[in-house]
């Protein structure tokens, strides 16, 4: 389906209903509702630390509020016109006001101290490691093993872990400077060019859970979003397993023309492992069919929406790395054909 262009909006997707529809047990959050529930360890303290600073910011407010009336109603007009008023004990208000914010400023800087410490470090020590590299607009995720290379593996846009265990996320910046933030699971940790920080996440229960850049970085920031996706430990397994497998080779002729036409178009910037594909500056495609969503989050991962993608990236996300590829319409069969080899 083609972009619209609509006067005073710009290009708008037309997504269909049925293609938004989530396979697995995730709770259909509103964008407003990420952040006031929590899903796990990480993100439980941040998110009392926010309904205690809102409840603090609420009652200031009800209490300007209701001084203000009391002062008005109790407003007398001067003895004379022209003549200046004098109310006697004023300064006592100020000091009471000062006293009360102070504390309440205080209680709040210690609140905040208590809650970096409660989510500086997981209990136990994280389980499993991975480097997320945030590049304009999309995340790079690899699952590094230092002690067995040939248990590495790199995808995009789509983070899995296992419920119920602690995983530690290195966060680097290709560019510019981005923010990791996947609210129902930990609070957000800046990525930044040239420096590597460090964060936790642990889920408590099977789901998809949406995460987002939340550091303006450009044109498409608000595309920049993620998926973690919690599964049991039985199922992490099984698709970390799968992951570690290399591209089949093409079993059809239709599938091997693709290969050709990915290879001479598509693989400067694009790997395939298990291929001559070795492109480092996007994402890893060797299993991009086993994927939700393209091109971080803009598009349901469909075929027809991989082949749009494809034709109409500058027009689908504007100012985004990809180029739109013109493609015949045999070689967009032929690509496509060779691209749904890749699960």
């Amino acid at each position: 389906m083609r972009p619209a262009l609509i006067p005073g909006m710009g290009v708008v997707r037309v997504v269909p209903v049925a293609a938004l529809v989530s396979p697995l047990p995730a709770r259909a959050d509103s964008p407003l509702d990420y952040f006031l529930h929590s899903a796990g360890p990480a993100a439980s303290p941040t998110m009392y630390l926010g309904w205690g600073v809102t409840a603090m910011c609420v009652a200031v407010v009800a209490i300007i509020v209701i001084l203000l009336a009391a002062a008005l109603l109790r407003r007398r007009p001067p003895a004379a016109p022209g003549a200046l008023g004098r109310e006697g004990g004023g300064m006592t208000w100020v000091y009471a006001g000062v006293g009360v914010s102070t504390v309440a400023l205080l209680v709040s800087l210690f609140y905040t101290l208590v809650t970096l410490q409660a989510v500086a470090q997981p209990s136990p020590a994280p389980a499993l490691t991975i480097t997320v590299t945030a590049y304009d607009w999309w995340w790079k995720i690899d699952y590094g093993d230092d002690a067995d290379p040939a248990q590495r593996f790199v995808t995009a846009n789509e983070i899995h872990i296992p419920v119920g265990v602690p995983v530690k996320v290195d966060l680097k910046s290709a560019d510019v400077i981005h923010a990791f933030w996947v609210p129902r699971l930990a609070g957000k940790t800046q990525t930044i060019p040239g420096q590597v920080n460090t964060q936790w996440i642990e889920a408590d229960a099977p789901g998809v859970y949406r995460g987002q850049c939340s550091q303006f970085c450009g044109a498409q920031h608000a595309h920049m979003a993620f998926e973690v996706v919690a599964q049991p430990a039985a199922e992490f397994t099984a698709w970390r397993a799968a992951q570690l497998q290399l591209a089949p080779s093409p079993a059809d002729a239709p599938a091997h023309a693709g290969q050709k036409i990915f290879m001479d178009r598509c693989a400067g910037c694009h790997a395939v492992r298990g291929s001559d594909a070795a492109g480092v500056f996007a994402p890893d495609l060797t299993h991009v069919g086993s994927r939700r969503q393209l091109a971080a989050g803009t598009l349901t991962n469909t075929p027809a929406h991989l082949l749009d993608w494809i034709q109409h990236a500058q027009q689908i996300k504007p100012e985004a790395l990809m180029p739109s590829i013109a493609l015949k319409p045999q070689d967009a069969a032929a690509l496509s054909a060779y691209l749904a080899t890749l699960r």
